[in-house]
């Protein structure tokens, strides 16, 4: 049977490595529903003729007559604003790949979710924002959510999850991104063009980032409190420079179960959307007797402060993971725009953190989608604050 597929955020990296995996599958196989972009008409013009897609949507209206101009001569549907967004969430689709970056990409997420279907989870700020809410309506709708961040996914892979009380810890792995053998005094000089250069992965600007500043395994360790259902205490993070395991489960027996592969996206995503089953994925094969060493570190979280912070902000709970999220997006902004130096990052997160925790809204979690945005809303406008003082 044919396998109808939607992807929310098809010209990012992910929605491309999913779009390859289509282009490679037997013309039976999968089938393409709703692609979506934020502003990229031309390249999403061109997956939707490519992949004959029934519907997709721009959010920024500025682009709208580039992406109305390309598809004039198709049978493709075209919606423009947020809200088409969620409109092509909406879709009868069987499986649906949330790849939105940022808090941008929460409602229309929500809206996959309440189809009922699998979803693949690429957007990890969906959790750290609204942890509670999102997991619940996943329980509420009776959707199957599969985890397409590589460190999740492994753990998807080899957790026993009908058997928590087997479980001691969950164990992600970091590769430490471009600066983890740069010394202190050194990373105040960093160029936006330096934190891009990961060495392993081949990822977005925002991501790249977060990946030099430690932010992004400090989002992976709140998503995977929530998706797995696991305190801070246990969740452990090891820097892995090979990139060769993507995450590790200890048991109370004293086994730890991993899995490995090269890191390539294409696998994590291949697994998302054959599962139950596996399909076919082109990635580079692991040659065992090839591997130098695969060697293991404790993450530095002075130099690192972004790890810090994001462990202190899913222990305080409530909005403190939102605050966190919406600040860190408006500093790597900032930064991205060279308006703010490297360390300036996780200065203007933590101030953020620092104010609204004085509001004393760091409390229960927000249950309305409204109420998360209203936080995004303020702690993004506190993020700029923190900016202008600096």
């Amino acid at each position: 049977m044919t396998k109808r597929i939607t992807i929310l955020g098809s010209t990012g990296s992910i929605g491309e490595s999913t779009l390859d995996l289509v282009r490679r599958a037997a013309p039976d196989e999968l089938q393409v529903v709703a692609l979506t972009a934020n502003s990229n008409a031309k390249k999403l013009a061109e997956q939707a003729i490519e992949f004959d897609a029934e519907f997709v949507a721009l959010a920024d209206s500025n682009n709208a007559d580039t992406l109305k101009n390309a598809l004039s001569t198709t049978k493709t549907e075209i919606g423009i604003g947020p809200e088409a967004l969620i409109e092509a969430a909406n879709r009868q689709a069987d499986f649906c790949m949330a790849a939105i970056i940022g808090a941008a990409g929460l409602q229309p997420t929500l809206a996959a979710i309440d189809q009922g279907n699998h979803v693949g989870l690429a957007n990890k700020e969906c959790l750290v924002c609204a942890g509670d809410l999102f997991m619940k309506r996943v329980a509420d709708r009776g959707a199957t959510l599969l985890p397409v961040d590589s460190e999740h996914n492994a753990i998807f892979q080899v957790l026993e999850i009908d058997k928590p009380e087997g479980i001691r810890r969950l164990i992600l792995t970091a590769s430490g991104g471009p600066f983890r053998e740069t010394p202190m005094n050194k990373l105040l000089s960093v160029t936006r063009k330096d934190a891009l250069a990961h060495p392993v992965w081949e990822m977005g600007a925002k991501i790249s980032i977060d990946s030099a500043t430690l932010m992004n395994k400090g989002l992976e360790l709140i998503e995977a409190s929530y998706l797995f259902n696991r305190p801070s205490a246990e969740i452990d993070i090891v820097v892995h420079p090979q990139s060769i395991i993507h995450s590790m489960v200890e048991y109370i027996d004293g086994s730890v179960l991993a899995q490995l592969g090269s890191p390539d996206m294409r696998t994590p995503i291949a697994y998302a959307m054959g599962w139950p089953n596996r399909m076919h994925a082109p990635v580079e094969r692991l040659d065992f007797s090839k591997l130098n060493g695969l060697t293991f570190f404790e993450p530095d979280t002075t130099k690192f402060k972004a790890l810090r912070l994001a462990r202190e902000a899913l222990e305080a709970g409530g909005k403190a993971p939102c605050v966190l999220n919406a600040a860190n997006e408006v500093a790597v902004k900032a930064f991205l725009q060279e308006k703010i130096a490297f360390l300036d990052i996780p200065r203007v997160v933590e101030g953020a953190l620092n104010k609204h925790a004085s509001r004393s809204c760091f409390g229960t979690s927000p249950c309305e989608i409204d109420e998360i945005i209203t936080t995004d809303t303020e702690a993004r406008n506190t993020a700029h604050e923190q900016i202008v003082s600096l």
